[in-house]
C-alpha cells in the first residue's frame, strides 16, 4: 500500500507551492462549466490551448529568471523584435524562412546576453536593465520597417497553427508542450536546475558553494530572450503576419502566470508545474470572460485582482 502511494505523494510534492493555484483552476473551470454552455466542449478546450501557446512558451523562460530572484520586463519587446527580424529577412531579403527563424532566435537570445551582462558585469538592477532592453528592442523592431507590418508567409508556416494533427494538437501547441517538458526536466533532474534554486535562495552562498552565479544568470536571461523569440515565431504563424507593436504588455501576463503558479518573486521556490497551472488559469480566465461577454477593459481589472490575490497569498504563506 505504501509502495503504491509513494508515486502519488511524489507527484503531489512536485506541485509544492502550486496546490492552491491548482485548486483555484479546478474551481474556476467548475464555475465556467455551470455559467456557460460551451466552456467544457472539446472545441473550446482546444481553443484555450491554442490561445495560451505564446504565453506558455515565454512563461518557462520567465520562471527561470524569477527563480534566481530576477525579473525580465523585455520579453514582450523581444518577441516583437524576433518577429520583425524573421519577417524582414524572409520577405525583404529573400532568406529562406527556416533560416530566417534561426536568425530571429539568435537575435532574441543576444538581447538576453546584453541584459545578463548589464546585471552581472555592471551591477545594474534587473528591473532597470530589462526595462532598458524593453525600450531598445521595441525601438529596433519599429526601425526595421519604419513601424510597418509585414504580411504573407509560406502556406506551411501558417498551417502549423491551424492543422490539428490527430484531430487535436497543432504544431504550435506541440512546441509549447515540448518547451514545458524540457523546462521541467531541466529544473527537476539537472545540476543546472538545482543551481537556479540555490542562487535564488542565496546568491552569495551559492557562489561559495562553487556555482558560477554570473554565468548562470547570463544563461537564464539568454534562455528567456530565446523563448521570447520562439514565442514570436509561434505568434507570427498564428497571425500570418508580423508587426512591431506585437507583444505589448505581454511581459505583465507572463510574470503574472509565473507568480500565480506559485513561483516566489524573491526567488528560490517554484517550478514549471506551477507555471503551467498559472498559464492555464490566465488562459481559462480570459476564455471564460469572453464567453460570458465581459468587456476587455473589465477583463484587465479581473486579471489585476487575480495577480494581487496571488501575491498576497505568497506573502501569507511566508508568514
Amino acid at each position: 500500500m505504501v509502495g503504491r502511494s509513494a508515486p502519488r505523494l511524489k507527484a503531489l510534492l512536485s506541485l509544492r507551492g502550486a496546490t492552491g493555484p491548482l485548486i483555484g483552476l479546478v474551481l474556476l473551470c467548475a464555475f465556467l462549466a455551470v455559467a456557460t454552455d460551451s466552456f467544457f466542449t472539446v472545441r473550446n478546450m482546444l481553443n484555450v490551448l491554442d490561445q495560451i501557446t505564446v504565453l506558455g512558451i515565454m512563461a518557462v523562460g520567465m520562471t527561470f529568471v524569477i527563480l534566481i530572484g530576477g525579473i525580465d520586463l523585455a520579453v514582450g519587446s523581444v518577441l516583437a523584435l524576433g518577429m520583425m527580424v524573421m519577417g524582414y529577412l524572409s520577405n525583404y531579403m529573400g532568406v529562406p524562412l527556416p533560416l530566417a527563424i534561426v536568425c530571429a532566435l539568435l537575435v532574441a537570445a543576444f538581447t538576453g546576453v546584453v541584459s545578463g551582462v548589464l546585471v552581472t558585469g555592471f551591477g545594474v538592477p534587473a528591473f532597470v536593465a530589462t526595462l532598458a532592453m524593453m525600450s531598445m528592442a521595441r525601438g529596433v523592431a519599429n526601425m526595421i520597417t519604419d513601424g510597418q507590418q509585414i504580411v504573407g508567409f509560406p502556406a506551411w508556416f501558417n498551417l502549423m497553427a491551424i492543422i490539428r494533427h490527430g484531430g487535436f494538437l497543432t504544431v504550435t501547441v506541440g512546441v509549447m508542450m515540448v518547451v514545458f517538458l524540457l523546462g521541467w526536466l531541466f529544473l527537476r533532474f539537472t545540476t543546472g536546475g538545482r543551481s537556479l534554486y540555490a542562487i535564488g535562495g542565496n546568491a552569495e552562498v551559492a557562489r561559495l558553494a562553487g556555482i558560477n552565479v554570473k554565468l548562470a544568470t547570463i544563461g537564464v536571461y539568454v534562455v528567456s530572450g530565446l523563448l521570447a523569440g520562439l514565442a514570436g515565431v509561434v505568434l507570427a504563424a498564428r497571425l500570418d503576419s508580423v508587426q512591431p507593436s506585437s507583444g505589448f504588455t505581454y511581459e505583465l501576463d507572463t510574470i503574472a502566470a509565473v507568480v500565480i503558479g506559485g513561483t516566489s518573486l524573491s526567488g528560490g521556490t517554484g517550478g514549471i508545474a506551477g507555471t503551467v497551472v498559472g498559464v492555464l488559469i490566465i488562459g481559462v480566465l480570459r476564455n471564460g470572460l469572453n464567453l460570458l461577454g465581459v468587456s476587455p477593459f473589465t477583463q484587465q481589472v479581473v486579471i489585476g485582482v487575480v495577480i494581487a490575490l496571488a501575491v498576497a497569498a505568497e506573502a501569507f504563506r511566508k508568514k
